[in-house]
């Protein structure tokens, strides 16, 4: 069985313009998402999948330059650009991670996928349909027909939001949530505000040259009050609002 994982991701970010491109301990935040997925034992291939917008050419650049695939699409109709990246890059599942998500630890990635090698009679296995992880460690597995069948019928935001229309038919789909103990979900790294970047550029600091693991993380932010306070005020859009 064959596990590809795709990044969404866009210069266009309403809040923090260009985000993924911005340098985070001297690599550019795709660059750390990239090498994550790469690391994965169980992930094929890495895809980045971003629009065709002239202001995300230099994402597509950079992409390349990393040695990943890339593929592009309609920046709001981000269901097509997986389905895209699925007809190009053939595979049984897609392990589904953005852009914005440079703390992805690739053991949890393996745990997904693992799950689902397992089980692969699931649709779908993730991080975050019981959230414990922090904020920024999302990890989700979709497979090859569980999204085909989607983009057929998916309409408004759930094509925005690739896997939101199988979440919420745990009639029609077979789900699994994996969750850790003791929970860190009150904890935020992704990046999305300014606020966020200054946190990730400080934890980065303290963290080897290397994709860290979730445990690492929410140890030096548990010992470190003062970091979380750096992005303790910004409050995540709703899903709606992409």
């Amino acid at each position: 069985m064959r596990i590809n994982a795709v990044i969404q991701a866009r210069a266009g970010s309403t809040r923090l313009p260009a985000k993924v491109l911005a340098d985070l301990g001297g690599r550019s935040v795709l660059e750390w998402v990239v090498r994550a997925a790469r690391a994965a034992n169980l992930v094929d291939e890495v895809i980045v999948a971003t629009s065709t917008l002239a202001g995300d050419d230099g994402l597509a650049d950079l992409a390349a330059s990393l040695g990943v695939a890339v593929v592009r699409g309609s920046e709001d109709d981000v269901l097509s650009r997986f389905v895209s990246a699925l007809d190009a890059y053939p595979a049984d599942a897609l392990v589904s991670l953005t852009a914005d998500c440079p703390l992805l630890d690739p053991p949890l990635i393996d745990a997904v996928a693992g799950a689902w090698t397992a089980a692969p009679t699931l649709d779908y296995v993730s991080t975050v349909l019981v959230r414990s992880l922090p904020r920024g460690m999302d990890i989700e597995l979709v497979t090859a027909g569980a999204l085909r069948t989607v983009d057929r019928m998916a309409v408004g935001h759930d094509r925005a939001h690739v896997t939101s229309a199988v979440c919420a038919d745990p009639t029609a789909y077979r789900l699994l949530g994996l969750s850790v103990t003791p929970p860190a979900n009150d904890l935020r790294v992704t990046l999305d505000t300014a606020e966020d970047l200054d946190l990730l550029r400080a934890l980065v600091a303290d963290l080897p040259d290397a994709p860290p693991e979730w445990r690492d993380v929410v140890a030096i932010l548990r010992a470190r009050p003062d970091l979380v306070a750096i992005n303790a005020d910004v409050v995540q859009k709703p899903i709606e609002e992409g």
